[in-house]
């Protein structure tokens, strides 16, 4: 009769630390407890593309729907196309051109470089590699490019630089194509201006629900909140160079986009993350409804605007809060999924395809011109 006692100690002991974290996480959420404004009803949100951004909704839209129909519940996290994809005005129409779900010809590699705090988290996370055998299975490829959790931009650059030239260099068309996340965006536009080097082997980049333009947020945030992170259970990260929340102040991230042109060698993109009031997690809803006061149109941590990279190509506005976009705590944590982080479901692996898909065709199209 002892040893399951003990096994339901463990387990108790388990939860208390993993409700820690999530602890630790409410208290990142900075100042927003006390909002009490409700988001107004929606049916459609009307948007303003940037000017110099090339709308490719319509496109991605066909490319993502056909993958998303072609596995239906066999990929996690089903959902329907036109729930997947966050409704706007204007709405392009369809092109109406098929989709080839076939192999890579270009053998693209989708390089991910995660947000604040995500090195902080992973172990307890998790995640499960069902993306990569997802993209394998069709002759894509995927990494992770790690880099301080807490740092600044520049040392994060760095580190992607270093990392890419150390890859063996190969044939052919560039296969790289790197991705942002939260502030991995800006430390992938970072490396790319400081370090020319790296770009004859990028093939593209594309922000996924990006700080391209920093975040509201953190002008009240102090970087020892981030460094909170640092307690997380499982956390293996240390403080870097304390930089992390300064660089994602808006007016940080505007003087730097204003002083560094991108380079015109290679295709930039930008997906938006963008949800609907009913698909924001109990836990982000703090900080979606503090962003609330400023502009509805936002993620929880980001508004919608501040994810588009200047003159790139907008891919989507996806139906998914901040997290739900890249961080699956519903696949390895069903408990707090069911309570905290109640919308994080989201077909992950087929928007990735689609967007990996969206990119190789948009890259051959550029070669032809």
């Amino acid at each position: 009769m002892a040893r399951p006692a003990m096994r339901r100690n463990s387990q108790s002991a388990g939860s208390r630390k993993v409700f820690a974290g999530i602890s630790v996480y409410a208290t990142l959420l900075m100042l927003g407890a006390c909002a009490t404004n409700k988001p107004p009803p929606v049916e459609r949100y009307t948007v303003e593309i940037p000017a110099g951004v090339a709308d490719a909704r319509a496109r991605f839209k066909e490319i993502f729907c056909a993958v998303l129909e072609e596995y239906g519940t066999s990929l996690p996290d089903y959902r329907p196309c036109e729930e997947a994809v966050t409704p706007v005005i204007p709405e392009p129409a369809a092109t109406g051109r098929p989709v080839d779900l076939g192999r890579s010809h270009r053998h693209l590699v989708a390089a991910l470089v995660a947000g604040v705090g995500y090195s902080c988290i992973v172990r307890w996370l998790d995640p499960p590699a069902t993306a990569v055998a997802q993209l394998r299975k069709h002759n894509y490829d995927f990494l992770s490019l790690e880099v301080d959790a807490l740092s600044g931009i520049e040392i994060n650059a760095r580190q992607i630089r270093d990392a890419i030239m150390a890859r063996p260099e190969e044939p052919g068309p560039p296969r790289l194509v790197l991705i942002g996340y939260s502030k991995g965006a800006p430390d992938i536009l970072e490396a790319v201006v400081r370090y020319p080097e790296i770009q004859s082997r990028v093939a593209a980049v594309l922000s996924a629900g990006g700080a391209v333009g920093g975040s509201v947020l953190a002008n009240d945030a102090q970087q020892w909140q981030a460094n909170l992170f640092r307690y997380w259970p499982g956390a293996r990260c240390d403080e870097g160079d304390g930089g992390a929340v300064e660089s994602l102040r808006p007016e940080v991230r505007q003087a730097w986009l204003e002083r560094n042109p991108l380079p015109t060698e290679m295709p930039f993109y930008s997906l938006v993350t963008l949800p609907t009031p009913e698909r924001v997690s109990q836990i982000v809803k703090p900080t979606y409804k503090k962003l609330g006061r400023i502009d509805w149109r936002n993620d929880s941590q980001l508004i919608y605007y501040e994810q588009i990279i200047p003159g790139s190509t907008l891919l989507g506005f996806i139906n998914a809060d901040h997290w739900a976009l890249a961080v699956p705590v519903n696949r390895s944590h069903p408990t707090i999924a069911s309570t905290l982080v109640d919308k994080n479901d989201y077909p992950r692996e087929a928007m990735l395809e689609a967007a990996l898909r969206f990119i190789e065709e948009d890259l051959d199209k550029r070669r032809l011109r």
